[in-house]
């Protein structure tokens, strides 16, 4: 068992929404890439991640361009990225979907990112937090903006444990980028 004999270890989830896209026309919508603000806000979430020390084992990231792009910007501000997974079902996915990915990760994973798309990710939040710190649920509830970093905690041996309510929304942050002048 990780952490010691009769420990439950501590797991975070942390789930980053993409970047705000461009929308070039004729460009199908898995193919189209972050805009101009979103090349400003990846990075920033990823520099908002390493000052909160919420850095990941590993991501699992949707192949959607928007959502590669996000990560690879958001892994720059770290030094040598953790090991990141390209997941196809992660375009488009449900709660369902998102939690069966997340279910295959390897119980040495005590963080893990997930990057991808709304709907599903606010509602994986939702559906996950069973309480929250400050006002981060009922701001979920609002808006999950591009760039959103939710930070789910929860002890569990493994992550197929995961389930429902079971974990506390501890943080909710959105990091924007500075605009040059």
């Amino acid at each position: 068992m990780i952490g010691g004999a009769g420990t439950v270890p501590l797991r975070r989830l942390v789930v980053l929404r993409h970047a705000k896209s461009a929308w070039p026309t004729g460009v199908a919508d898995h193919e189209r890439p972050l805009g101009p603000r979103g090349l400003r806000d990846a990075p920033a979430a990823g520099r908002t991640l390493a000052e909160a020390d919420r850095l990941p084992d590993l991501a699992l990231c949707s192949t959607a361009v928007r959502a590669r792009q996000t990560w690879e910007l958001a892994a720059a501000q770290w030094g040598p990225p953790p090991p990141v997974r390209l997941e196809r079902r992660l375009y488009g996915a449900d709660v369902p979907e998102l939690l069966a990915a997340v279910s295959e990760v390897p119980d040495q994973v005590l963080t893990l990112l997930l990057i991808g798309h709304n709907p599903g990710l606010a509602e994986l939040v939702l559906d996950l937090a069973g309480d929250s710190l400050g006002d981060a649920l009922d701001d979920v509830r609002t808006k999950f903006p591009t760039s959103a970093v939710a930070i789910l905690a929860w002890h569990g041996v493994s992550w197929n444990e995961l389930a429902p309510g079971t974990a506390l929304l501890t943080d909710l942050v959105v990091p924007r980028g500075k605009k040059h002048a």
